[in-house]
């Protein structure tokens, strides 16, 4: 099987969007709990919770990563950003059988691509993709790492990779909003 996760309800066919690679494209992994992590976007959550006005593109914020097991690992970037992010988000994996995959690769475990129309064989409706999260952790399929288990030197680096982030932001309000309400040390600099 190959999922994909949307907010959207009652997709029948899953058609290939603009994304990060800069090319339409659908973006499906072959373990369910992998898309779990795209069933929210801390930043748009956050400005849509706080009445931020934006128009356009919400800046993509992803923590994750995979270790040399290929299981996915969250990282907390700030306290509680994990359950601040899913908690009481619902949404949508859908499923498919077959994929016409991409010769391309986008070096994600487990993750393929496909620029043509998919036909989605079921779904499923997740109600809190915080309760999900959790529940794969507990399953070891996934791995989260809190903020205050963090080592100092990834506590510098997320510091360093902040800064740089927000000073990139210039033409992204969204992001640079919500990165300023996150991190406190911006506000310092």
């Amino acid at each position: 099987m190959y999922y994909h996760a949307s907010s959207v309800c009652g997709i029948k066919v899953l058609e290939p969007r603009v994304s990060n690679h800069n090319a339409p494209l659908i973006y499906f992994s072959e373990k369910r709990e992998n898309v779990l992590v795209y069933l929210s976007n801390a930043v748009e959550k956050y400005c849509r919770e706080t009445g931020f006005s934006h128009s356009g593109k919400w800046h993509k914020w992803a923590t994750y990563g995979f270790g040399k097991d290929n299981i996915l690992t969250i990282d907390e970037y700030y306290p509680d950003a994990i359950e601040e992010t899913y908690k009481g988000v619902s949404g949508y994996i859908y499923y498919t059988k077959t994929v016409i995959k991409n010769e391309d690769s986008i070096l994600i475990p487990h993750a393929v691509t496909s620029s043509v129309p998919t036909p989605v064989t079921g779904s499923e409706y997740i109600e809190d993709a915080y309760k999900e999260i959790l529940k794969a952790e507990a399953a070891g399929l996934i791995k989260l790492r809190r903020y205050e288990d963090l080592s100092d030197n990834m506590h510098s680096w997320i510091k360093t990779t902040i800064i740089n982030e927000y000073k990139e932001a210039e033409n992204e309000p969204d992001y640079r909003y919500f990165l300023k309400a996150k991190f406190s040390f911006l506000t310092k600099e």
